[in-house]
């Protein structure tokens, strides 16, 4: 005889989202390598520099002039809702190069520090004529940081072409958040009366 399982009490529709945090040009800023610290990996590592301004007013003369072509069959808020889509794909690309470079950076400092090195043999040098793993490991994530650096001054163009076009700051997006079900306000009532 087959025991039948019990229905589940709450879809996943119901179900809370967690908050995402925003990803503001700030918090970008804060993870991605400074133009400092790019211009050091790119003369260490022989990568291209970063041509930092070039990139910023590029960005930002392309996005002004994607706007003016557009401006006679946008209203006003139908722009600001477009910008606001453009730049916040710009800002979201530069996020997500400076998270994996920081990903990248964290691997190659492990392989290349004898305590947090699991394979202890990767911090020998590599066979004769080859990088070790750990030297390919830190030039990679070097690679990564000249780019994340790179997106980042597209961002800041990008954020600049808002402010000069629509006169506002550029914030990120933030939806509403889904109302809390009766059952969800009270389990955390019940939860928060546990609670120390």
């Amino acid at each position: 005889m087959a025991s039948k399982t019990a229905p589940k009490s709450a879809s996943k529709s119901a179900q809370r989202q967690p908050v995402r945090q925003a990803i503001t040009l700030e918090l970008v800023r804060a993870i991605t390598p400074s133009e400092i610290k790019a211009e050091t990996m790119s003369q260490t590592f022989g990568l291209e520099p970063v041509a930092h301004a070039s990139i910023r007013e590029s960005v930002e003369e392309h996005v002004i002039r994607i706007a003016n072509e557009l401006r006679d069959n946008l209203n006003d808020k139908a722009m600001n809702i477009f910008l606001q889509r453009v730049v916040g794909s710009f800002v979201s690309a530069a996020h997500g190069a400076a998270v994996f470079y920081g990903n990248k950076k964290s691997e190659a400092l492990a392989l290349n520090s004898r305590l947090l090195n699991d394979s202890r043999d990767e911090d020998r040098d590599g066979v004769a004529g080859f990088e070790s793993k750990a030297a390919r490991a830190a030039a990679f994530a070097a690679e990564m940081g000249v780019q994340a650096s790179a997106l980042y001054a597209a961002a800041e163009g990008a954020v600049s072409a808002f402010s000069h076009i629509t006169g506002d700051d550029w914030k990120p997006y933030e939806g509403a958040q889904p109302a809390a079900t009766v059952e969800q306000r009270s389990t955390e009532t019940m939860l928060a009366a546990l609670a120390d």
